[in-house]
């Protein structure tokens, strides 16, 4: 600091003396020359810091990864487009799978190479365990408290084994199941009573029920309420929420230049931060409410009514916590891990059911076998629920093939690099900011047979160990892994597989469904998905 401190001295003594020598042969005044001299000045600062962060720091690592041209203060930025796991698979196959970009002042690792990933993942987890701070983090994220922002330490282990015990163990799961179970019997209710064309078909918009499914799910799960149906009581309020919900969705998939420029961090050029700010009030306003909501449900005098409450319902559970141990679980603790599993939970188990659907739809062969094995293991007189699903060997390689070549989240959550380190031979520097492109993986010819295609049947024998677990990894690993990868493919599966053995699906057209992708952090599908469906004997005989 004391070398760079001397370095801008230098530069300001070398930058005055041409302004003396311009204020004794000319005739302007002592504050026009002063002007100049400060902007010149405001301009040779800049350019130093400039060259400290994006020049000097470097000089010291001698095995950088490859790194595409850049342009001076932007960095790579340039060269983003939407929808950006695809920009940066490009990349990646032009320059190498280990990259290093810059973002801004960031410095970004680019990993496309399951081997790197998996060496982030196992060698280096510690080292990346840090999440780079970001707005989002700040404003949406209750200053950095929840279990997806929270620096690693105490917090966070805290914040972690409270998700895993109260939602995510399997006796949890095994506590939820008949709330997952009937919420997918609802949507099948619901579809039941659509009316019918000519040929006895349905029409369907699925994107809409499996956003209601996932939600409702959740919401039941942690709270004891549904927020989308008929039979929901309050619809102004019921309406609010969705689009409190639907708000977070995409504030979450938009970008902050305050995040990658640093001098910008002081001022709001786009009005992006005025307007997470609001947004926010209004986001704790309504997870407050629930909250509230359930202390005055638990303060009934009734004790076996507390006590079944206090059971079964996750934001129960939490609140009992709260009273012995408040330093741990204050409200806003609780609030992040609501509003958490509310926003991330349902956008991408709904966004990965609507493309599981239409890659079925688009292969009808597919989806036949899926319906022949339920027909066969479950039988056809009953629906069937999550205690089936470990004997449902290609429907559960159907769901992983799903999400292999439509990963819920196609650019894996950011980590930073909490302390120099060797990532795939390349030095990486401290306060890098880690990028996995899972898409990219997924679709790796070199390490998939027809990477692009539908083929649920590579997965069978496949055992998911070892480096072949990190060719696939839809949900992230190591220490910041999603801890709820069981329950979404558990819930997923059971989603489409009922959906499967209930109704026989066919597309809207001749046509096959576009599987264009839209903008957004889960990748969602470019056009919603519509489907006709007609009953099926073991639905009729189970409503």
């Amino acid at each position: 600091m004391a070398k760079f401190s001397q370095l801008l001295y230098n530069q300001c003594l070398l930058a005055y003396s041409p302004f003396q020598t311009l204020r004794k042969r000319t005739n302007l005044s002592n504050k026009m020359v002063d002007s100049l001299w400060f902007s010149s000045l405001a301009l040779i600062i800049f350019i130093t810091v400039i060259h400290k962060l994006f020049i000097s720091n470097e000089q010291k690592y001698h095995n950088l990864p490859p790194s595409p041209p850049s342009l001076p203060i932007i960095g790579h930025l340039h060269l983003l487009k939407q929808p950006v796991h695809r920009t940066l698979q490009s990349l990646s196959e032009t320059y190498g799978k280990v990259l290093l970009l810059r973002w801004g002042s960031r410095k970004v690792l680019l990993l496309t190479s399951p081997s790197a990933a998996e060496e982030c993942f196992t060698k280096n987890d510690i080292i990346f365990t840090n999440r780079p701070r970001m707005l989002a983090g700040k404003v949406l994220h209750y200053d950095y408290t929840t279990v997806t922002f929270a620096p690693h330490g105490d917090l966070w282990r805290n914040l972690r084994r409270v998700m895993t015990l109260e939602l995510f163990s399997s006796s949890r799961l095994a506590a939820f199941q008949s709330v997952r179970e009937e919420e997918v019997r609802v949507v099948l209710d619901q579809i039941m009573r659509r009316s019918v064309n000519n040929n006895g078909m349905r029409k369907v918009d699925l994107k809409t029920k499996f956003l209601e499914l996932s939600f409702n799910a959740m919401t039941m799960t942690m709270v004891g309420r549904r927020f989308y149906g008929e039979d929901v009581e309050d619809q102004a309020e019921a309406k609010n929420v969705r689009e409190v919900i639907k708000v977070a969705v995409e504030l979450s998939a938009t970008t902050n230049l305050g995040d990658f420029f640093q001098f910008m961090q002081w001022m709001d050029v786009t009005g992006l931060e005025k307007k997470i700010v609001g947004f926010s009030r209004r986001m704790d306003t309504f997870l407050q409410g629930l909250l509230d909501e359930r202390r005055k449900v638990m303060a009934v005098d009734c004790s076996d009514r507390k006590d079944k409450v206090r059971s079964k319902l996750m934001i129960d559970n939490l609140l009992s916590l709260q009273e012995s141990e408040e330093k741990y679980y204050t409200d806003d603790i609780i609030k992040g891990i609501v509003g958490v599993l509310l926003v991330a939970g349902t956008e991408t188990a709904s966004t990965t059911m609507e493309w599981a659907m239409a890659l079925l739809l688009n292969h009808p062969d597919k989806m036949n076998k899926v319906r022949t094995e339920i027909d066969a293991k479950v039988g056809e007189h009953r629906l069937m629920n999550e205690q089936d699903l470990p004997k449902l060997n290609y429907l559960q390689n159907v769901i992983t093939e799903a999400l292999r070549v439509y990963p819920p989240v196609p650019l894996l959550v950011p980590r930073e690099a909490s302390e120099d380190c060797v990532v795939g031979g390349f030095d990486v520097p401290r306060g890098t900011m880690l990028m996995i492109n899972a898409w990219a993986i997924h679709r790796d010819p070199e390490f998939w047979e027809d990477p692009t295609e539908f083929k649920p049947e590579r997965f069978e024998g496949w055992s998911g160990e070892g480096g072949e677990a990190y060719k696939i990894v839809p949900f992230g690993a190591g220490r910041r892994g999603c801890p709820g990868d069981v329950l979404a493919k558990r819930f997923i599966a059971l989603a489409i597989g009922t959906l499967v053995q209930s109704f026989e699906w066919e597309r809207i057209s001749e046509e096959k469904v576009d599987m264009s992708e839209g903008l957004g952090i889960s990748m969602p599908r470019i056009h919603p998905l519509d489907a006709f469906c007609k009953p099926r004997p073991v639905i009729e005989a189970s409503m």
